[in-house]
C-alpha cells in the first residue's frame, strides 16, 4: 500500500542546489515508489529579487552578497559541477557566468502548473540557465522553455507580456517567508515536514519512507 503524499518545493531558477535537490528527490521518490505516491507542487523563492535586468557577473555577485574569493567561488562551482554530474546534470557554470532576476520564470510556473507542465518547465528553465547559460529573465528564453515543456508559445508569450500572475507570485512567496523559509531548497512535506538543501538522494528516501511508515 502507498501513501499520498503532497510535497513543496521551494525554489529558484538561478539556484544550483535547487537543482541538486529536485534530482535527488526525484530517484529517492523513484526508489521509493513502492511505498510512496507523491505529487510536486513548485512554489517561488526570489534569491534576488531585486536583481535589474541583464544580471551580474556570478563571481561579482558571490562576493559581494557573500565575501567569497575568486579561488573560493571557483572551488564552490567545481563541488557543485560533480554534484550534479553524479545526478545526470550538466552544469555549465564558468567565471564569467552571470546571475539574473527570475521572477517572470515563476510566473510561467505559476500558470503551466494548471494544465500539468509545471514539472517539465522547471526542468527546462534549469537547463537553460545552468547548462546553456541563458537569460532565465528573457522572453525568449522564456517562451522557448515552455515550448520545450509542451506548453504553447503564443499563449505563454500572452502571459508574459500581460503581467498575469504577478500578484499570485507575490502572494505565494510572501506565504513561504512567513512560515520561516529564508532558504532554498525548501521541500515541506505534508504541510509538516521540513527537508533543507540538496541533500543525497539516499537522505531523501530514508526521509520519505520514514513519513510514510508514520502515517
Amino acid at each position: 500500500m502507498t501513501s499520498r503524499m503532497k510535497i513543496d518545493f521551494v525554489s529558484d531558477i538561478a539556484c544550483p542546489w535547487c537543482i541538486i535537490g529536485l534530482r535527488g528527490l526525484e530517484e529517492a521518490l523513484e526508489r521509493s515508489k513502492d511505498t510512496v505516491d507523491a505529487t510536486i507542487h513548485f512554489q517561488p523563492f526570489e534569491l534576488n529579487p531585486d536583481m535589474p535586468a541583464g544580471g551580474q557577473n556570478i563571481g561579482e555577485h558571490i562576493a559581494e552578497k557573500y565575501g567569497s574569493s575568486p579561488e573560493d567561488s571557483a572551488a564552490n562551482r567545481a563541488m557543485i559541477t560533480a554534484r550534479a554530474a553524479e545526478l545526470g546534470f550538466t552544469m555549465a557554470m564558468t567565471p564569467d557566468s552571470r546571475i539574473y532576476n527570475t521572477f517572470d520564470a515563476h510566473r510561467l510556473l505559476y500558470w503551466a502548473e494548471d494544465s500539468g507542465h509545471q514539472a517539465a518547465l522547471k526542468h527546462a528553465l534549469f537547463e537553460a540557465y545552468f547548462t546553456a547559460g541563458k537569460d532565465p529573465g528573457d522572453r525568449a528564453v522564456l517562451i522557448a522553455a515552455a515550448e520545450q515543456a509542451g506548453l504553447d508559445g503564443s499563449e505563454a508569450a500572452q502571459v508574459l507580456e500581460s503581467g498575469q500572475y504577478t500578484q499570485e507570485v507575490r502572494n505565494a512567496e510572501a506565504l513561504w517567508r512567513s512560515r520561516g523559509i529564508n532558504a532554498v531548497p525548501a521541500i515541506v512535506i505534508n504541510d509538516r515536514h521540513l527537508i533543507s538543501g540538496g541533500q543525497p538522494v539516499e537522505v531523501f528516501e530514508q526521509a520519505l519512507r520514514q513519513i510514510a511508515a508514520a502515517g
